[in-house]
């Protein structure tokens, strides 16, 4: 691959990016930093200038994951408004139009065993994106009577979980995990029969 030039400004950029292509073809520990280095075009040298080693260069990619993440979840729980209903369920198909658009920041941000504490930045924005589903969770689920109504954290992270082992299992393309149905379908009718378990809809909608 040509050396892309790129100007020492924005070289930190362009190390992510190369680490994100190389998550993409090779997983999180598939590669070297030496690797992203000749992706991005420069010397392995300039990467220690940026980052201490590929662990903070995959929390960087996981970072900026989150950033979007968050964008992407607020930007389906407003469009689902005045409907909390809409609202909710648009954040879960949220999730999975995420994981299909950015895979490389998808695996850095849940399958690179990087913790969202690593870093202040990276534990403030994984709140973020939490936060706009946990809100999701509370708007639709405040009708119900206090005494049957589970904790917001706790119905937000019981979707969180099904959307993603629908991700995980199913929208990969992981061998042997084939399903007769669309994960969309998968993911749509899982929830619909949870919010059905607390009685949010109707047993026949």
């Amino acid at each position: 691959m040509p050396k892309r030039g790129y100007h020492h400004g924005n070289l930190r950029q362009a190390l992510v990016e190369a680490a994100l292509e190389l998550i993409r073809e090779k997983g999180p520990t598939g590669f070297t930093l030496s690797e992203a280095a000749k992706q991005a075009g420069v010397t392995p040298a300039a990467v220690y200038r940026h980052f201490a080693g590929r662990e903070d260069l995959i929390a960087e990619a996981a970072r900026q994951g989150y950033e979007i993440f968050a964008d992407v979840m607020q930007f389906a729980y407003d469009k689902g408004q005045p409907s909390a209903l809409a609202a909710f369920e648009a954040t879960g198909r949220a999730y999975l139009a995420f994981a299909r658009k950015y895979p490389g920041h998808y695996i850095a941000m849940f399958e690179s065993g990087i913790s969202v504490n690593r870093t202040p930045d990276l534990a403030a924005v994984a709140q973020r994106a939490r936060n706009v589903l946990e809100r999701a969770a509370a708007d639709l689920s405040e009708h119900i009577p206090p005494e049957k109504r589970p904790p917001p954290s706790m119905f937000s992270a019981h979707i969180w979980a099904l959307s993603h082992g629908v991700v995980e299992l199913f929208a990969r393309n992981n061998p042997g995990t084939q399903s007769p149905f669309p994960p969309e379908d998968l993911l749509e009718s899982g929830i619909g029969v949870y919010l059905r378990g607390l009685g949010l809809i109707k047993p026949d909608a």
